[in-house]
């Protein structure tokens, strides 16, 4: 066995970008598991879509630009597409996710120069877009499939997204309002409709879709997120000042509404492990290109993102915040950045 003796400095060399993008994909497997696990099929489908859709623009945009095809084995358009497949409702035309997709990738990412040169996070600047277009495609969601009455097969799932309705006949909107009577789309978004009803938290709470930590399903998805996240940490592939900031902020300030108004706000836990919260601190916060640089402009960043998302869920329009969050962040970064860059050593601050 050969032993290279070399002199110093001795230093690790940098994850190349096909493997750190390659890796947190993997990352994101558990929660994508638990997804298809509560809400069928159409997950799948819709990241299915999503890949494809990200693989052929990101390569007509290389070609136009006559740049090597090479350039898709980065893995960011694959990373890209699986955090928009994700934010999709799993019966959603499939025509939405196609435009979405292509966005990111065109506009988003490509228009700015390809990666690491794009300011704002390329999947939630499509998902805002699809929001702001159609916001009752993208508020659709169904209940998890234990409350559902005819919960959609993949054979149905592929109909559904396809045509607009199952193999029955039942339209995405058919399936909802025979769900137990439970025709919201997240806990999140029926809790916002029941305030706005003049409804109390405790009386919100006895919805079907409700149930355990968080919401049925809902918890279990960001738990596998969570542990997604951690699984970044671990390898070292994110840094922990984003997620944490951001899930701190986000939490601090719930348990000071909660205790300020009880019966109009929702708790803490609710807050963290409903909606997408852990994908959001772990997954979309911590984008390299798009996010703080510095460590205090990073803590800074993550709980300013914690603060967007309390302000626009409990007085905003929308039940979930985290896409309208991040990119209002982003718009900050330059700023905090040069704010807390650290001194050049030798310079008087």
């Amino acid at each position: 066995m050969a032993f290279t003796i070399s002199s110093s400095p001795h230093d690790h060399a940098p994850l190349s970008t096909p493997v750190l993008m390659r890796r947190v994909c993997y990352c994101l497997l558990p929660g994508i598991a638990m997804q298809w696990w509560f809400f069928g099929w159409g997950s799948l489908v819709q990241i299915a879509l999503a890949v494809l859709t990200a693989y052929a623009a990101e390569g007509l945009v290389l070609k136009l630009r006559h740049r090597s095809l090479t350039v898709l084995q980065d893995n960011s358009a694959l990373l890209t597409a699986l955090l928009i497949g994700v934010a999709m409702p799993p019966l959603a035309p499939w025509w939405m996710v196609v435009i979405g997709t292509a966005f990111a990738i065109i506009i988003a990412k490509q228009l700015y120069g390809g990666l690491g040169q794009n300011i704002f996070n390329p999947a939630m600047v499509a998902y805002v877009l699809l929001l702001v277009s159609f916001p009752l495609h993208m508020t659709s969601w169904l209940p998890p499939l234990e409350l559902q009455q005819y919960p959609p097969g993949l054979a149905d799932s592929l109909s559904a997204i396809f045509t607009g309705y199952t193999l029955d006949g039942f339209s995405p909107h058919q399936l909802r309002e025979l769900s137990d009577g439970t025709t919201m789309a997240t806990p999140l978004d029926t809790l916002k409709t029941g305030f706005t009803q003049g409804l109390t938290a405790s009386e919100v709470l006895n919805e079907p879709v409700f149930g355990g930590l968080a919401g049925i399903g809902w918890q279990w998805v960001n738990l596998a997120y969570l542990a997604g996240g951690i699984a970044l940490l671990r390898l070292r592939l994110i840094n922990w000042a984003i997620p944490v900031s951001l899930l701190t902020s986000l939490a601090v300030l719930s348990f000071l509404g909660f205790m300020i108004s009880p019966d109009n706000t929702a708790g803490p836990l609710i807050q963290l492990f409903s909606g997408a919260t852990m994908i959001g601190a772990f997954f979309i916060a911590t984008d390299p290109v798009s996010a703080s640089t510095t460590f205090r402009g990073r803590l800074i960043y993550g709980a300013l993102i914690g603060l967007l998302i309390y302000l626009i869920r409990t007085f905003g329009g929308y039940p979930d915040a985290i896409a309208f969050a991040v990119l209002l962040a982003n718009l900050t970064v330059p700023m905090i950045d040069s704010l807390t860059k650290p001194a050049t050593y030798g310079e008087r601050r």
